[in-house]
């Protein structure tokens, strides 16, 4: 499937759970293939994926509470890395995917089908079936939180060396 990376790669976000990540995107291309008729033509098939893909996470969610999971970070460093600068990158991978996890949900959505994936306000309002201007205003207040969360993970860790 042409867009099944990118629609794991959101659920994996989403889900901060590879497992039920691989199910969120293998139920999204079930419901897809069995409700094909319902795609219109000339419209944008990838959209139209992420639509069902969020409408799928949301359902889930409404099904059981959601409980806090770890996320395990693996780096394979290369030998064009010293140690330190490998470590270095594992730790702002770590800091950058909990403070992601920290948002609200409507923010990190929104962050991650913008910024990750590509798509215009215009269409992230299509997708989530909000008002354009619900868009931009979670975006904007998504990027003051996760600016704000990864400040403090950096004061916190400037005092956590003295």
């Amino acid at each position: 499937m042409p867009h099944s990376r990118s629609l794991l790669r959101v659920a994996r976000r989403l889900t901060s759970d590879p497992v039920e990540a691989e199910d969120l995107v293998q139920e999204t291309l079930l419901l897809a293939w069995r409700n094909f008729r319902q795609f219109r033509a000339g419209t944008d098939v990838r959209a139209w994926l992420f639509r069902i893909l969020f409408n799928c996470f949301y359902t889930q969610a409404r099904r059981k509470r959601a409980v806090p999971r770890t996320v395990s970070v693996s780096f394979a460093g290369t030998d064009a890395w010293s140690e330190s600068a490998a470590a270095s990158a594992v730790f702002e991978s770590i800091d950058v995917t909990r403070a992601l996890a920290a948002l609200q949900v409507e923010h990190r959505t929104v962050l991650l089908l913008g910024v990750v994936e590509g798509f215009t306000c215009r269409e992230m309002a299509d997708i989530l079936s909000v008002p354009f201007g619900t868009v931009m205003s979670r975006l904007s207040r998504a990027r003051d939180a996760l600016r704000s969360q990864l400040t403090c993970m950096a004061k916190c860790a400037g005092k956590g060396a003295l």
